[in-house]
């Protein structure tokens, strides 16, 4: 066999298989990575202190949330970081009806759920997380929306459990 003429025994070749084995179909997948400096900051922020921070461009002002290292418009390096409002606006949403399984935490996603693009007070940047709304009757575009943390938190974006609706 061309295994043993390779001077591998029948012990390798069965621990070779073995690697190859699927059981359940599900695997585990560990693995580090890393936000950088900015993003650390920005999540250590939302873990330790529920607040939000970005990073302001010395050149024309725009603040990036979540910070990022350059400015796009000026090419400018990014390092003046600043604290933003937990509160904001609604740019757009949508109601999610479909169920499927969510790629943060493994788990099947609970419908139907609000999703938003949001503009916190303070940043020149938007934001996609969840509202506490699920009837599109009741969310409107230019809503006001304030952060709601969980009490269990990270260091990462699911510190923020999810927006809620101000009323007016």
């Amino acid at each position: 066999m061309a295994g043993e003429k390779n001077g591998e025994g029948k012990e390798a070749k069965e621990e070779r298989k073995e690697l190859i084995k699927l059981e359940s179909g599900e695997a585990e997948q560990p693995f580090r990575w890393s936000a950088g400096t900015y993003g650390s900051r920005f999540l250590s922020e939302l873990r330790d202190n529920c607040r939000f921070v970005g990073v302001r461009c010395p050149c024309c002002g725009r603040v990036y949330v979540p910070p990022r290292r350059v400015c796009g418009p000026c090419f400018r390096e990014l390092t003046e970081l600043v604290p933003v409002s937990d509160e904001g606006e609604v740019i757009t949403f949508t109601v999610v009806s479909f169920g499927f399984v969510d790629p943060s935490t493994g788990r099947q996603k609970p419908v139907p759920y609000g999703y938003a693009v949001i503009k916190l007070d303070g940043a020149d940047t938007y934001i996609l997380h969840y509202l506490d709304e699920t009837d599109p009757g009741k969310i409107k575009v230019g809503a006001r929306v304030k952060a709601v943390f969980a009490e269990e938190r990270s260091g990462s974006m699911l510190d923020v459990k999810h927006f809620a609706l101000l009323r007016a």
